[in-house]
């Protein structure tokens, strides 16, 4: 797979986690977040065993030391990214969860600095500056007085960026990509289910009630898109994945207005159009600038 392959495989991550939004939100008349957290992950995760168990036959080379270890890890960050962005769909509005989870493009690029000490390319700062303007103007170009959903869902951007940097650290290391999702998947399950069980009420007739959304949130915005993500992200850096994922904002504008007969305003089609040429930059500089390097070089 190159760059190019890892970046549209991404972009369907993007795509489904858009569409599930609604999905998100709408599940918790029935469920409390973090039952709901639980049961998509423990879906998400069974879809993906038998993956992982194929992928483990077909291997050539041991699990390096420490992977599963290390895949737990990512699953904390997942369980911390997950829960806090439910809760705080409780208290807060589609608009501004949508806008404030986008943060991730900037904190992405901002923790690798910080805890790898790895310079992104350049392009990433103005891309990363695109895609929040974009995703800002989607939201309606303005917010509410933020409350604590708000604050919660600003936490959460911050563990979807630790848990993006993690996974461009050990996802290629071990070339077990479906082992790291099984792991990861089954860890944000356990504890979202064990903290569930004594902090909030679960009745049979909820999650009938709730099947369709836990079902599309289990097996496609968990079980396809997070594996598309640890796949791809053996490819491509941290941040760039951060700048494709991110259009997950504008593929909830479209999907809602598409099967939810939602309203688009100008502002938003101009914000869409941010969003698209952030992840166009991101693509194309790098590629332009190697080549003319390589012909100055020559």
């Amino acid at each position: 797979m190159n760059r190019i392959q890892a970046n549209l495989l991404l972009l369907l991550s993007g795509a489904i986690w858009g569409a599930g939004f609604v999905a998100q939100s709408t599940a918790m008349g029935e469920v409390g977040p973090l039952w709901f957290t639980g049961m998509k992950f423990a879906l998400a995760a069974l879809v993906v065993a038998p993956l992982a168990v194929f992928e483990a036959r077909k291997a050539t080379a041991p699990l390096p030391k420490n992977s599963i270890r290390n895949f737990m890890i990512i699953g904390l960050a997942l369980f911390c990214g997950a829960v806090t962005q439910q809760i705080g769909l409780l208290t807060t509005s589609v608009t501004n969860s949508g806008f404030l989870t986008g943060l991730y493009v900037v904190f992405v690029p901002l923790l690798t600095v910080i805890f790898l000490r790895r310079q992104p390319h350049w392009i990433i700062w103005p891309a990363a500056a695109m895609a929040l303007l974009g995703i800002f103007l989607l939201s309606g170009g303005s917010l509410a007085g933020l409350n604590g959903g708000d604050l919660m869902t600003i936490v959460c951007a911050v563990f979807w960026a630790i848990q993006l940097m993690l996974v461009g650290i050990f996802a290629g290391s071990t070339g077990r990509p479906m082992l790291l999702s099984f792991v990861q998947f089954a860890t944000c399950a356990i504890l979202s289910s064990a903290i569930g069980a004594g902090m909030e009420p679960i009745t049979l007739t909820g999650i009938n009630n709730a099947l369709p959304e836990i079902l599309y949130a289990g097996i496609l915005s968990s079980g396809v898109a997070f594996t598309c993500q640890v796949v791809a992200q053996r490819y491509t850096t941290a941040p760039q994945a951060a700048i494709f994922l991110s259009s997950e904002a504008l593929f909830a504008a479209l999907f809602g207005m598409l099967l939810l007969g939602e309203t688009i305003s100008t502002l938003g089609y101009v914000g869409c159009g941010i969003i698209f040429a952030a992840m166009l930059l991101v693509e194309l500089v790098p590629e332009l600038t190697k080549t003319k390097s390589g012909l100055a070089e020559a």
